[in-house]
């Protein structure tokens, strides 16, 4: 059941066995401890990473192009879907769920797998069960630590010295990301994703990783006109792909060689500065869900800050 809106903080009442308060305000009560749990991808590997097994998991890509899930044993866990936007429903029912997990999307107040766009036969399978998450664009940290709290719920040690190691290796790798940062003054840098047709460029409040950098002290550019209907982006046409000059471009990296092979044959794609300078590493866009992702990603990327001219711009 669905409780009324209440505070971010988990509880648990006399007469709930399981009480969670999600990304969208509301609190999810259950007369025992989900147990048979549908993640979404990302999700799926933040539950692993605290020792929550889903049952099944759905995808917004192939498998194997899920960056999130690396180095997981999915042996047992049923996968549901491996396209944006499309759950087998059936399938899903199948497993007898009695949780699905997914981060919040804020903008479009909804859950991932349930935004609009997808499928009307895949979001049948809210239907099934409760679905619940941390709000997923604020703030990589705050929402790894939304996960751990509702693997707590479900039943995690999350105070084990694996999980404590993994936490103090993105607190040491924050901290050389942050020093490394304040080394260079006048840095910029600036999200960016291209496709055959478009230049896409991030708006960082809407990505939980960009909005993090920001936080940890680098100036990443915010573009000045997002598209009014999807505000994630602005879109530049490729005429237009050196509106702006950052530093270092952080190239989304969900598939890099093929993102960085698409803007390559573009012709204006030369006319970046950083670009020019070899100063283009991989942009972790949408993916990082746990601790050791988020250490090791922002090594690579300290040394890319620590490579680049803060002077290009």
């Amino acid at each position: 059941m669905v409780a009324a809106c209440g505070s971010s903080e988990d509880t648990t009442t006399a007469g709930d066995a399981w009480s969670y308060t999600s990304g969208n305000g509301e609190t999810v009560t259950a007369d025992a401890v989900p147990s048979r749990i549908i993640a979404q991808g990302e999700a799926a590997a933040a539950l692993l990473s605290f020792g929550i097994k889903p049952v099944g998991i759905y995808l917004n890509q192939p498998l194997a192009q899920t960056r999130a899930l690396d180095g997981f044993d999915l042996d047992g866990i049923e996968i549901l879907g491996e396209t944006w936007g499309q759950i087998d429903v059936e399938k899903a029912a199948r497993l007898r769920p009695d949780l699905i997990v997914s981060g919040y999307w804020p903008l479009e107040q909804a859950y991932g797998g349930f935004e609009e766009g997808v499928e009307a036969s895949s979001k049948k399978a809210a239907q099934l069960a409760p679905v619940v998450g941390p709000v997923a664009t604020d703030s990589v940290q705050s929402m790894l630590t939304g996960f751990e709290e509702l693997a707590v719920t479900l039943g995690a040690d999350v105070d084990n010295e694996q999980i404590a190691a993994h936490k103090a290796d993105f607190e040491r790798a924050k901290q050389r990301f942050t020093d490394a940062v304040a080394a260079k003054p006048g840095l910029t840098a600036m999200g960016m994703s291209p496709s055959d047709e478009l230049l896409y460029v991030a708006v960082p409040e809407h990505s939980a990783e960009l909005a993090d950098f920001t936080a940890f002290g680098l100036d990443v550019l915010v573009p000045d006109s997002p598209d009014p209907a999807f505000p994630y982006w602005e879109n530049l046409s490729w005429e237009n792909a050196d509106k702006y000059q950052p530093d270092l471009i952080l190239l989304d990296d969900r598939t890099y060689d093929a993102s960085l092979e698409t803007a390559q044959r573009q012709p204006t794609w030369k006319q970046l500065a950083a670009v020019q300078a070899g100063a283009v590493t991989p942009w972790p866009a949408f993916w990082i869900s746990t601790w050791s992702a988020y250490a090791e990603q922002l090594d690579q990327l300290t040394a890319a800050v620590e490579k680049s001219n803060p002077r290009l711009s």
